[in-house]
């Protein structure tokens, strides 16, 4: 697969997405602790979002890196914008300001509610 070929498959995958984790893992089987830990941080807000794992495709991760000039991952979009991880995202939620951008990025609709069963 082409790097071009690679870039136009990641701003489909951006674009389909509001809210796109790119990670070591999945939603469901995480293969990582901070992959674990931007999964958790999303849970809570109760909006949609989905994880695509990128562990075992080093070209991906590579073309996410230039993409981004972030070396790590995760990698959060939110509504076409990259955000970093939660380094980034976690004082933005503390101030107040993700709540905001979530809220825009899906138009204003509050999330579903969070059902905690512990």
């Amino acid at each position: 697969m082409s790097d071009d070929t690679i870039r136009t498959q990641i701003k489909q995958e951006i674009a389909d997405h509001t809210i796109l984790v790119y990670g070591k893992g999945t939603k469901s089987m995480p293969r990582c602790g901070f992959t674990r830990e931007t999964i958790e941080f999303f849970n809570r807000f109760g909006y949609p979002f989905e994880v695509i794992d990128v562990l075992e495709n080093m070209p991906k991760r590579e073309a996410l890196s230039q993409m981004t000039n972030w070396p790590t991952l995760p990698k959060v979009f939110i509504n076409g914008t990259f955000y970093g991880d939660t380094d980034i995202l976690g004082p933005m939620d503390q101030s107040g300001e993700l709540g905001d951008v979530l809220t825009q990025a899906f138009g204003g609709k509050q999330p579903a509610p969070v059902i905690k069963l512990r």
